[in-house]
This record gives C-alpha cells, structure tokens and sequence, in this order.
C-alpha cells in the first residue's frame, strides 16, 4: 500500500497500474478507509484509487469553503496528476453526487459511473435545515452529538448489532474530521445543484446501489436516476441503510465485480 499527496488531497495507489483504473470517492465526513473491503477484492483485477475529498481525512482542510464545483476539480487534478485519462467513478451518498457533477463538468473523464446511496436531486428545504441546525450544534457543541444522530439517521438499526465494527470505524472517522471542514461540507451540500437535468444526457454505463433500509436517500431518487439514465442498472441491496458498502458488504462487492466484468467486454 503507498500513500501520496497531490496539492493537499491524500490518497492510494493500488493494483496493477496498467489496469482500468477504478476511483473510490467516499461520503461526506468519511475518509478513504471506508472502501477497506472493496479495495481487498478490486485491486486484485484493477487499479484502485482511494483518495480523501479536501478537508477529509488525511487531505488538507484549507480555509473551510467547499464548493461542489471544488470536490471535482481536485478529482480531475488528481487524474492528471496520475496521468489517468478515463477512469470509472465508484461514489457513495456524497461521493456519488461528486462524481455525477464531474461527469457534468468533464464527461470525457469517465469511462463508467457507480452511485451508491445517492442522488441527482438538490437538497429539499427540509434537509437545508437540517444541515443549518447541524452547524449550529457543531459550533456549539462540537462533533459528538452530530456524530451519534448522524449515525443513527445513516446505518440501518439492525448493522449497530450485526456489524459494530464498521460503526466504530465511521463513528472515530467523524469525531476526527476538523470540525471546519464538517461545517464547509454541510454548506456545501446545501449550496449544491440539481444534476437531474444530466441524467438523460449520461452516455456511460452506470451501476446504480441502493441499501433497502436507506433512510437519507430515497429508493424514489435511485428510480429516478435508473429511469433517466440510458441502460443504467439498479441494485436494491438487503439488510443495508445508507452506508451500504460495509453493511452488505458481500452482496455490494459481487454487484460491483459483475457490472466491472461487462464493463470489460464492452
């Protein structure tokens, strides 16, 4: 395993590099290690990049005000930095909207799209809110009561009993992100546009993920996508709330490496 840094933003190289190269972008508050069990299977056939979005992680919180507009151009900086034309963005929740406005921005970068427990839809009024009311409690409080209802709101009741240790991972991955970069975050999710109008226009194959206990992401949005999205596929993943990539972890690895398998016939 190597560890790099380009213009701040962390992130690992691993596989064979002469293999499609697979980009793993996690979700907001998250960092890299989320991707542990994916990494594990995928790096065997293909070149696996993990990397931290700017303010997570190991990658440099710079002044705290994030756009989405930001998030992918440190992605497109980072393909040019590893010499990367196309490669296939794997996203989740957050992650996921990164990687479908990088598709806006640069569609020639991608060579296939896979969203995860996320969507093309801006943020309800409501959710505004909610990521205000978050920020206020932050300042206030500091990260551990936003953690513990993060948390709650994230996993599917059932995972806090089935699989503790992927709680605890993404429980400390939080509580030691700067609270800076969560606040910028949030805004930044508040402020971001709708990518709905795209979704017709997206001409790569796309793997879309959904946890059946999902309880931040509409099945309904992952429907949208699946309809508006030529040829897209949608997996309803069981037993899994929004981080469904730890909480099924065996069924989300087998819907990756089959869609990856077609990808390497087409």
């Amino acid at each position: 395993m190597k560890n790099f840094t380009c213009r701040g933003i962390h992130y690992q190289d691993q596989g064979d590099p002469k293999k499609l190269p697979i980009i793993l972008i996690h979700g907001m508050t998250f960092d890299h290690n989320m991707w542990n069990p994916q990494i594990k299977v995928l790096k065997k056939n293909y070149r696996v990049i993990a990397y931290d979005m700017r303010g997570h992680g190991l990658s440099k919180v710079y002044d705290g005000q994030y756009t989405y507009r930001m998030f992918a151009d440190d992605l497109k900086d980072l393909m040019d930095h590893l010499d990367i034309e196309q490669a296939v963005l794997c996203g989740l929740s957050m992650g996921g909207a990164v990687a479908l406005r990088t598709y806006e921005l640069y569609p020639e970068r991608v060579r296939a799209l896979v969203l995860s427990d996320t969507r093309s839809e801006a943020d309800s009024n409501e959710t505004k809110e909610w990521r205000e009311n978050s920020i206020d409690s932050i300042k206030k409080n500091g990260l551990k009561p936003f953690t513990d209802g993060f948390l709650a709101d994230t996993f599917a009741e059932e995972s806090f009993k089935t699989n503790p240790e992927g709680v605890k991972l993404i429980r400390s991955t939080v509580l030691r992100t700067d609270p800076l970069a969560v606040c910028g975050v949030l805004l930044a999710q508040a402020a971001r546009t709708d990518m709905t109008h795209i979704l017709q226009k997206i001409d790569v194959p796309t793997l879309i993920m959904i946890g059946e206990n999902d309880r931040f992401t509409p099945l309904s949005s992952s429907r949208t996508m699946n309809q508006n999205i030529p040829g897209s596929e949608l997996k309803i993943i069981g037993k899994a709330g929004h981080i469904s990539n730890l909480e099924n972890t065996p069924e989300f690895n087998k819907n990756i490496t089959e869609f990856l398998e077609k990808l390497d016939l087409i």
